[in-house]
């Protein structure tokens, strides 16, 4: 499946600077005022899966005959890792839901992505006092009072998505599932009119489905993204739990990230960057971090495969079954679906691939409905 991120916020929060430092190069452009980014910049980035790095070697191995297998793999499968696409939207201003600063086209972008990262700007601008012209916060106040008016601006985006449709022609007499719609977006509009966003208003399954068409802003899911400086990225647990307090949002929805440091990680080469976050007291990158969270937030996993032909990560939605994962590498797959072949990651990296899981017995055959777990290792069984 295809996950894409939104980065939003107001101008000159960092977001073009944390979208540069994720594509690895200068693939936006970052400048010192309002609206540097117009149109929206598209990047596909790889997720880091270090199991990857360890099954192309077991795969190489174990393809070879006993006695040529050898520490130094030379000829190793492939390795295709899952992929998020980042789009880096332009900043929203007040009164961007009427057409502010191209409001309305950044809107209908959002409209797009599976997940917002909202970036919040939460560190002093460092050129004050230094002879530096200084960054221009358009619209900026501060983190809560920025966060409130994207927050604001996106309420009053499906504020107007309800008032169009009033204006549509409505049946002079009700279905059944008209009427439990009705009462649906009379709810959301009441919640709207007291500054609750779609997403936070309790609703059934079954209410959901019945407003799934009209796409509300509001309700996509969330990451809040702190832009913070070096020091303060040293004490993340701390920032979270006071910005979390401070702008009502759950520390799970949190990450926490220097800007300024993913784009330093980000000219460096792989060994440098670990010693890098090592340095600073850091196991992961900020990359690694917000895609962990955008996995977590919508209920995502990845399955893996590895053959002679490739080692690759899958992404898939957590509770899915081995059919729906088949889906996943081809249409066809589900079509034709016989069986699948499991095996955990650990037992098939310990017993050293395919042919040591099967031997053991740890090679499993499930079917149609059997629930995927994530990082297990899955070959399929397809008809002709």
């Amino acid at each position: 499946m295809n996950l894409s991120v939104g980065i939003i916020g107001l101008p000159n929060v960092g977001k073009s600077t944390l979208f540069n430092a994720l594509l690895k190069k200068q693939a936006a452009f970052v400048a010192n005022y309002p609206f540097a980014t117009i149109e929206p910049n598209i990047g596909i980035v790889p997720v880091p899966d270090s199991r990857l790095e360890t099954l192309a070697d077991i795969v190489a191995r174990d393809s070879l005959p006993a006695e040529l297998v050898q520490n130094d793999i030379k000829k190793r499968p492939p390795i295709v890792p899952a992929t998020v696409k980042f789009i880096d939207i332009a900043g929203l201003v007040k009164g961007a839901n009427v057409g502010a600063g191209l409001g309305n086209k950044f809107l209908s972008h959002i409209r797009e992505v599976s997940i917002i990262a909202h970036v919040v700007r939460a560190f002093e601008d460092p050129s004050t006092g230094s002879g530096q012209a200084p960054i221009i916060r358009e619209g900026s106040v501060d983190p809560k009072t920025d966060y409130e008016t994207i927050q604001t601006e996106l309420i009053l985006a499906d504020l107007e998505t309800l008032a169009k449709l009033k204006t549509t022609k409505k049946p002079l007499i009700l279905s059944s599932i008209d009427g439990k719609r009705q009462e649906v977006i009379d709810k959301i509009h009441d919640g709207l009119n007291r500054g609750v966003p779609v997403g936070n208003i309790e609703l059934l399954e079954e209410e959901k489905e019945l407003i799934k068409g009209l796409f509300f802003l509001s309700e996509k899911p969330e990451i809040v993204v702190l832009n913070v400086s070096e020091q303060a990225l040293k004490d993340a647990e701390q920032v979270t739990r006071k910005y979390a307090e401070l702008l009502r949002v759950s520390e799970s929805k949190i990450v926490v990230i220097c800007a300024k440091i993913e784009a330093e990680l980000a000219e460096l080469i792989d060994e440098e960057q670990k010693q890098y976050l090592a340095d600073l007291g850091l196991k992961q990158s900020g990359l690694e971090r917000l895609i962990q969270k955008a996995y977590e937030t919508l209920g995502l996993i990845s399955f893996l495969t590895a053959g002679e032909k490739e080692v690759r990560a899958w992404t898939l939605r957590l509770g899915s079954t081995s059919l729906a994962a088949s889906g996943t590498i081809h249409t066809d797959f589900e079509k034709k679906f016989i069986k699948a072949e499991v095996v955990s990651y650990n037992d098939f990296v310990t017993l050293g691939g395919w042919r040591g899981a099967r031997e053991k017995g740890k090679a499993r055959m499930e079917g149609r409905d059997y629930i995927v777990k994530d990082g297990e290792v899955i070959e399929f069984k397809i008809g002709s």
